[in-house]
């Protein structure tokens, strides 16, 4: 796809309009506060080719699982994030003519997704049938102060002529998900009410009894004038609107102000929804609409506190960062410890909303820098939670002990119901169990092993312990399962697979240990609820022991499963343009049949256990993969960035950031009106401060590393690390690092030893 976004390093920025693009920008200019979110979809009518989407954060579905061959062990339903009711619906018809850009003649187009300060605005001037222009600015947001408020300026001007128009303010609950696996509707009326320019809809699933309503009111301005026009007001099942009938004089603009309040009865009792929505609205309406912009800007300001990255001399990579850092900060807040972070946020449906391992493998590093360490450990609250949900998904398909973790969930069930994934890509455990081990290892809160993480790791040893078998020839093996690479199935010793739950075993007998020797009564207690038997331990002990790994001794290279050599090895470079991406021109027997991968698989293993490696091992195996690797999974290029850093692969890794960086903003795997991939964003983050910035935990020490790439003048980063707040700040010559807390942190940088003490720096030459 041709580049249509202007480069700026705090918006993204759209100048002419293309039908064609239409669906890839709604999701691009999405904007979310983490409570609700909404696609970029007109306020106004628009028959063209879109996919509305106005989502409820941790409201879902449990879709009837539809497959052609039904198998043992399959969840009953694939769990999806609901579209909601449509709140920021207008509709204008002048003279009888409505106002739509699929069918006028659009003379100018703008749109643009301020960063800075979180919100989004559009700027049209448009002809219709009858020769009538006019011109248009619109401007909305979703509060991230008060997150139950969303808030519309529109201003429309006719151009060249006086008329009659209906302004029609609606909310409309009769929708249903693209994603819909029989193209059910599925949500129910419960209450629909419309009162001068107040309407409200409520609805309710058809299946879990959540209840969500919607309340609007809209004001009309023609100058500094309320207008009430003659208000109608119209009722159905599952929507209301208010409608204003205004007479407009030429190039005299006329302002809609619509505010609508978003509630669920996850928040309040289903008794008191309404009441509770119309309590938020009044709030929102008594600030006015400046009043909220402030604000959200106020607020804006103080997350990019936390979390900016600023690159100098280097738009593209500059706008692609901040664009992944606010889509993160868009999503997830932490301030509720029942939520989770869905692949497509709220930019879309695909995957269902639901959580997967990208939370533990590649969200949890940026929430762990740039958050209080209450948010990142809410991220790990969320799985121990489901703790013995995972236990009975374990127990579906066969085990007899332990916890199996679930591909897809929204509340701990498994909802994937493919089987070469539900039943096989395993590893999954490994990430929750590994996202344990990077909260310790990065906040030092110990703590949380003896409150949570030992019951979450002894399960998912247990689970491990069933799953491997043990044969003369080779060891302890688990076999007919599927890696993070996804394009093969169904194979036999996948080298990560095994390497992680052997570490998981590990890391499990060493926290036993810690906890014996630091809190022998705690200990004990967990030992006595768990029923831990020695001859269990011991057994996990042989396990690591004579755990197989397949090997080829010639290359010197980890294999990514026992039969990964007998296929025909070659670079994705010999393949044909025409080829690529292989998953929308391949037949899927040839993709499993071929050499080439989907993501970092064993070199996700590399990524993780890093400091078990030596830079040799690294290289050899960074050289065997990436060249077959086609990056078909968001997740890639971000593992293949920061071990291209860590090798002094400075062109490769930066080829890999700008890919992770811009690969929705570039439509990089040509799927971005499916909505954005949220949780490799976060793999943007890791690129720049664990790949360029070289940042690792060693021995309880801060680690940097850093190298700047050629193009940039300087870069810079903020971090949390242990209630230290620290500036690391990068350019051609200089490291500089600031203690901006009063917390002393003790730090190696390019192999040095410091002691930074709070509000005090280090600056050396690189």
């Amino acid at each position: 796809m041709k580049p249509y976004l202007k480069e700026h390093p705090w918006s993204i920025i759209e100048d002419s309009f293309d039908k064609n693009y239409h669906q890839i920008s709604e999701s691009i200019f999405s904007i979310g506060n983490g409570h609700m979110g909404q696609r970029a979809n007109f306020e106004e009518t628009y028959s063209g080719e879109s996919l509305q989407g106005s989502y409820m954060a941790g409201v879902y579905y449990p879709d009837k699982t539809r497959v052609g061959w039904w198998k043992n062990g399959y969840p009953e339903y694939f769990a999806k994030v609901l579209n909601a009711t449509n709140w920021i619906g207008l509709s204008f018809k002048i003279d009888g003519e409505e106002l739509d850009l699929n069918k006028a003649d659009v003379k100018s187009f703008y749109r643009e997704l301020n960063m800075k300060e979180g919100y989004l605005t559009r700027k049209f001037t448009a002809e219709l049938s009858a020769g009538k222009v006019v011109e248009v600015e619109a401007t909305r947001f979703v509060s991230i102060v008060n997150k139950e408020i969303g808030a519309i300026e529109y201003k429309l001007t006719p151009v060249n002529f006086s008329a009659t128009v209906q302004v029609c303010s609606y909310l409309d609950g009769d929708i249903k998900n693209e994603d819909a696996n029989y193209d059910e509707k599925f949500w129910d009326p419960v209450h629909v009410s419309a009162e001068d320019e107040r309407t409200s809809v409520t609805v309710k699933t058809k299946k879990l009894d959540f209840y969500y309503c919607a309340m609007q009111e809209t004001h009309i301005y023609q100058g500094d004038e309320r207008q009430t026009g003659s208000v109608v007001n119209n009722e159905t099942e599952k929507y209301s609107d208010v409608t204003f009938e205004l007479e407009l004089n030429e190039n005299t603009p006329m302002t809609v102000y619509k505010y609508a309040a978003n509630v669920t009865n996850r928040d309040h009792d289903i008794s008191e929804l309404e009441k509770a929505a119309a309590l938020s609205l009044d709030q929102a309406v008594q600030k006015g609409f400046t009043q909220l912009k402030t604000e959200q800007s106020q607020q804006w300001e103080k997350k990019w506190l936390d979390s900016d990255i600023v690159i100098e001399g280097d738009v593209s990579a500059q706008q692609g960062i901040r664009f992944n850092i606010f889509q993160l900060n868009q999503t997830y807040t932490g301030e509720d410890e029942r939520l989770n972070i869905g692949p497509k946020g709220f930019t879309g449906e695909k995957y269902g909303g639901s959580t997967y391992w990208d939370t533990e493998a590649y969200c949890l590093p940026f929430y762990l820098a740039t958050s209080e360490q209450r948010i990142p450990r809410n991220l790990l609250i969320y799985r121990y939670n489901h703790l013995e949900k995972a236990k009975e998904n374990a127990a579906k398909l066969g085990f007899s002990k332990g916890a199996l973790y679930p591909m897809v969930t929204m509340n701990g069930e498994e909802s994937h119901n493919e089987w070469e994934i539900t039943f096989e890509e395993i590893h999954r455990n490994g990430a929750i169990a590994y996202a344990i081990y990077n909260y310790v290892n990065y906040t030092g809160d110990k703590s949380y092993l003896g409150e949570y993480g030992i019951e979450v790791l002894t399960e998912i040893s247990r689970f491990w312990e069933d799953r491997v078998h043990y044969v003369e020839h080779k060891g302890y093996v688990m076999i007919g399962v599927t890696g993070p690479n996804e394009y093969e199935n169904n194979v036999h010793n996948n080298w990560y697979t095994n390497r992680i739950a052997a570490w998981t075993l590990e890391y499990t007998l060493n926290v036993l240990d810690y906890l014996k020797d630091s809190d022998p009564d705690l200990y004990k207690k967990w030992v006595a609820k768990l029923a831990i038997k020695e001859e269990e331990t011991s057994k996990w002990a042989d396990i690591i022991h004579r755990m197989y790994y397949p090997y080829d001794e010639q290359r010197g290279v980890f294999l990514q499963q026992d039969l990964f050599l007998d296929k025909e090895l070659m670079p994705v470079a010999e393949l044909d343009d025409r080829h690529l991406p292989i998953n929308q021109n391949w037949s899927w027997d040839r993709i499993l049949r071929s050499c080439f991968i989907k993501q970092a698989d064993v070199l996700q293993g590399l990524y993780f256990l890093n400091n078990e490696f030596d830079m040799d091992t690294k290289k050899r195996n960074f050289d065997f993969y990436e060249p077959m690797t086609v990056h078909e999974s968001s997740l890639s290029p971000c593992v293949h960035a920061i071990l291209a850093c860590e090798l002094g692969y400075k062109e490769k890794a930066y080829e890999m950031y700008l890919r992770t960086a811009r690969l929705d903003l570039d439509n990089y795997n040509n799927d971005t009106e499916d909505g954005c991939h949220i949780t490799s964003m976060a793999g943007t983050w890791m690129s720049v401060v664990e790949g360029f910035g070289g940042m690792k935990i060693k021995n309880d020490q801060l680690i940097l590393n850093p190298f700047i790439p050629g193009n940039w003048t300087s870069y810079s980063f903020k971090i949390v690390f242990r209630h230290a707040r620290l500036r690391v700040q990068i350019d051609q010559k200089h490291i500089d690092v600031t203690n901006e807390s009063d917390v002393a942190v003790d730090a190696v940088i390019h192999g040095e030893q410091f002691r930074i003490e709070g509000k005090s720096s280090v600056s050396l030459d690189h």
